[in-house]
């Protein structure tokens, strides 16, 4: 893994980076969304560590811009913006994983190390996974329905995982949460929705059948049938 870490408060971003090396990754440091971008566009990163509060572009801004560009990257947000809103706000923006600050280094670590599974090579299990005309990849991480290849984040491309293993099963959003976010997550928020409502977007919208479907007090769940 090589990671870096987008925080304008340089000790902040020097305890960091002294913690992730200490853990065996490598990691640089940008104090700004300039200095990131242009990292970026030299470096082959794995993952970007992002504060929001940044000086002239904030990380809401510059994750958006990352994810824009750099669909391989793995994004997690590490802020002190702790609200329903902000978490959404990152969500929304691409962010694969969001860190309240402060935080416990194991669990930043535990959250990296998750999300690097994800887009690191073949998994044990390379099976394609199929409904109807929706293929997953298991080893190459890649998803088409139809002919048409379908770009998905890290934390959309776990979500797809998931309900394709389990279709046919009702999900629980807190079963979801449990098994895509892999540590507690505050299940005060909507952001199993907010991910099922992308997936949607990027799966289902334009093809028939539809494959997604809400279970009214209970979840999801993915079939081939009609609601």
């Amino acid at each position: 893994m090589r990671i870096l870490i987008v925080e304008d408060e340089h000790e902040v971003a020097a305890f960091i980076k002294s913690g992730l090396e200490d853990y065996g990754f490598s990691a640089d440091i940008a104090n700004d969304a300039l200095q990131a971008q242009i990292l970026l566009a030299n470096t082959e990163y794995t993952t970007v560590v992002l504060d929001v509060n940044l000086p002239v572009i904030n990380g809401f801004e510059l994750c958006k811009t990352i994810r824009n560009r750099y669909e391989d990257v793995s994004i997690l947000m590490l802020t002190a913006l702790g609200s329903t809103e902000s978490k959404l706000n990152g969500f929304e923006a691409g962010a694969d994983d969001y860190l309240i600050k402060p935080f416990e280094f194991r669990e930043l670590v535990a959250r990296l190390k998750a999300l690097n599974r994800r887009r690191s090579g073949p998994s044990a299990d390379s099976a394609v996974l199929k409904i109807a005309d929706l293929e997953y990849n298991q080893a190459s991480k890649t998803v088409k329905r139809g002919n048409q290849k379908i770009l998905l984040t890290a934390r959309e491309l776990a979500l797809l995982e998931f309900f394709m293993k389990n279709q046919n099963k009702a999900l629980t959003r807190n079963e979801i949460t449990e098994k895509v976010w892999d540590v507690n997550f505050d299940t005060g928020t909507n952001v199993v929705d907010v991910y099922v409502n992308y997936l949607r977007k990027k799966i289902d919208k334009d093809y028939t059948p539809k494959l997604i479907h809400t279970i009214s007090g209970i979840g999801y769940i993915m079939q081939e049938s009609e609601e």
